[in-house]
């Protein structure tokens, strides 16, 4: 890895402060999106993927999951490990996918925060860019390849299963 003097400076920042900060688009964004507002009477942060995924199932976490990409480009300009930018992507396709179901994505929404989860994980490689990757981050990113598998898989095995009953119970 090139010295930090070496590193070209990201977007919205100088030559100067190219160092552990975290530019300023990107902790607006992650408040945006998971800790907007809070509720009345509590800790609890709302933000806009809770509030558009209420207000338009499906679309609002498909909205909210493109906008949380810019993350996933952030990482990969800082040069944060493959591995842990997998596990980024797992965070935001799990919020994605769960937060499309209606009333309880929704709650899921509020406590699941992958915007800021992703943002930890770029925060803990800008400051540390010769850290490794944790066996966590390894951990993780397998059971998001194992999900995808048996995700392909099932829907396979059980369409084989449905077909041979069909045929055996048609042939008689």
């Amino acid at each position: 890895m090139p010295p930090e003097s070496k590193r070209p400076p990201l977007p919205g920042r100088s030559a100067r402060s190219a160092g552990p900060e975290t530019p300023v688009w990107a902790l607006t964004l992650v408040r945006l999106l998971d800790d907007a507002l809070t509720i009345p009477g509590t800790r609890i942060g709302i933000g806009l993927d809770a509030i558009l995924g209420f207000l338009f199932p499906g679309l609002g976490d498909a909205a909210t999951g493109l906008a949380s990409l810019s993350l996933v480009v952030l990482a990969f300009q800082m040069r944060v490990p493959k591995v842990v930018i997998l596990r980024m992507v797992f965070n935001i396709a799990l919020d994605t996918v769960l937060g499309a179901v209606p009333i309880a994505g929704d709650l899921f929404d509020l406590f699941w925060r992958s915007n800021r989860r992703n943002l930890q994980l770029i925060q803990r490689y800008d400051t540390n860019p010769d850290r490794h990757p944790s066996v966590t981050d390894y951990l993780v990113v397998g059971f998001g390849i194992l999900l995808v598998v048996v995700a392909v898989t099932l829907p396979i095995v059980v369409g084989f299963a449905v077909l041979h009953w069909l045929w055996h119970a048609i042939s008689g």
